[in-house]
């Protein structure tokens, strides 16, 4: 791959959420512009290679640095390297930004209720999507929906809170949805395309999935991904094509 096509950045922050969870921060040229919900190519040398992961953002489109969010896959040729990442280590981004899963490519139906339903480090674009006005603007109903394994790895609740406030000052059709599948105490702890088959999420929710009004988009690891998209299919709701149609995904996995 051309190291021409990248810029050489410094990290400029780091936070273990757990042994396997972090996330990171680093520099942001001035050239790098992005879409809520996109994702950027991420690279570090590796011996004499320049091994590359994309990794969606976190940040709001309009904040000067990058944050984004990661696992440690074991053995994994990336991350078992990018894990021991310090404040002043240096990486390579990748000049332009990637990715379909924004808001711009809903057309129909029109913009009324938001879902936004994650697993593990699947909830980084939805963080960026809720620090843009413009969500807020344009949706009267906003469920995000976070499903992880146990307490632990349920990151950023506390900043949600304040993207809540800070960008949705005034919105009150705002819910956030945990889910804790290896909880039997949690509220909800089945996966997600058992919860949306039988009912329990849109009871939590207070709202129906609802094939003339809900946008819906999914990021998180494939397998979950397919069978959260069939639940939903199998619900009435249809994938967006061309802008139009509900359920949207993220497919750089």
């Amino acid at each position: 791959m051309s190291i021409e096509k990248f810029t050489l950045e410094k990290v400029l922050s780091v936070h273990r959420w757990t042994n396997t969870l972090f996330s990171f921060t680093m520099t942001r040229p001035a050239h790098f512009k992005f879409t809520a919900g996109q994702f950027a190519r991420i690279g570090l040398k590796v011996g004499d290679d320049l091994v590359v992961r994309a990794y969606s953002v976190v940040s709001s489109p309009f904040d000067e640095t990058l944050e984004f969010f990661s696992i440690v896959v074991p053995d994994g040729a990336f991350t078992s390297n990018l894990q021991h990442l310090k404040v002043g280590d240096e990486l390579y981004l990748e000049k332009i930004p990637y990715g379909y899963l924004t808001l711009a490519r809903y057309q129909l139906p029109l913009p009324q209720d938001l879902w936004l339903l994650g697993t593990g480090t699947g909830l980084a674009p939805f963080l960026s999507i809720l620090q843009d006005f413009e969500t807020w603007q344009k949706y009267s109903k906003i469920q995000l929906v976070y499903s992880v394994r146990t307490q632990s790895e349920l990151a950023y609740v506390e900043r949600i809170q304040e993207i809540a406030e800070t960008f949705g000052e005034g919105h009150t059709g705002f819910k956030f949805i945990p889910i804790i599948t290896r909880d039997p105490s949690a509220q909800l702890h089945e996966r997600l395309p058992v919860l949306i088959a039988n009912g329990e999420l849109e009871k939590v929710a207070e709202l129906d999935f609802n094939a003339d009004t809900s946008h819906i988009m999914l990021c998180g690891n494939p397998e979950m991904v397919e069978d959260t998209k069939e639940a939903l299919k199998a619900r009435g709701l249809k994938m967006n094509r061309r802008g139009e149609g509900n359920i949207a995904v993220e497919n750089y996995w």
